[in-house]
């Protein structure tokens, strides 16, 4: 059986989630406006008026449109994510090309889109690679800013990932973390879910290594087909890292 982020029905689904325009994405007045451009918004809504704006990293990166709006104010992006799939359909869009893909409609009914990089990001900056987010490679060394996106409740064992993240982000620099906080044993054993709430676990996991700023609900929205869609509402933080501890 194929894994589920390399089949090509959330393929599709993702290029129309970050790519998607909203005459695309929503066919119904009644559908809220606010959960459109959601890779866009965890950028543009979390990053703190002042940064660093040398190295960048995009964790769970997808099929990369957070990376290419990082690239408008980062010299250096660096995109990963496990799909393959995902990944080189980021690349393909990194490297010039026009990405065609479908979205459903109904039962055998499709429609042809195509998904291409926003003029406003500098492709030229960013790389994307396939990797794991719990076994991160050795020499990826420090960020300005360090974006994870609906990534820690897609992990085995998400702590793995939290322990690691003090060594990928430079004092003073930022981690901003989304998590739609759906813990499911399909993809997280229930050992590992947090005990009380996501951002106190949050708190107390990246203590005293990062400080809370601010939180946010960042709202978002995914077509599975013309009739049916999936509305959620992000939980938001960002954090700085601090200066006192290594």
């Amino acid at each position: 059986m194929t894994p589920l982020y390399e089949t090509t029905r959330l393929l599709d689904e993702y290029l129309l989630f970050h790519y998607g325009s909203a005459e695309e994405l929503l066919g119904h007045a009644c559908l809220p406006t606010e959960a459109l451009s959601f890779p866009v918004r965890t950028v543009s809504e979390m990053l703190p008026a002042s940064h660093g704006s040398q190295r960048a990293l995009d964790l769970g990166c997808a099929v990369g449109r957070s990376s290419f709006v990082l690239s408008e104010c980062f010299d250096e992006v660096v995109g990963i994510d496990y799909s393959h799939s995902f990944i080189a359909a980021a690349n393909r869009l990194r490297d010039g090309a026009t990405v065609s893909y479908h979205r459903h409609e109904e039962g055998h009914h499709y429609s042809m889109l195509e998904a291409s990089v926003p003029p406003s990001s500098r492709p030229e900056f960013v790389t994307f690679q396939q990797g794991d987010a719990m076994d991160l490679p050795v020499g990826l060394g420090e960020f300005d800013l360090l974006h994870v996106a609906n990534l820690l409740c897609r992990l085995t064992d998400p702590q793995r990932l939290l322990q690691r993240l003090p060594e990928l982000v430079k004092p003073g620099g930022t981690l901003i973390l989304t998590t739609p906080c759906t813990w499911l044993e399909d993809f997280t054993p229930s050992e590992f879910w947090p005990v009380g709430s996501t951002l106190d676990w949050l708190k107390e996991s990246l203590h005293p290594h990062f400080e809370l700023a601010m939180t946010r609900d960042l709202p978002f929205i995914i077509r599975e087909h013309a009739r049916k869609y999936q509305l959620t509402v992000a939980q938001g933080s960002r954090w700085t890292r601090s200066s006192a501890t290594s």
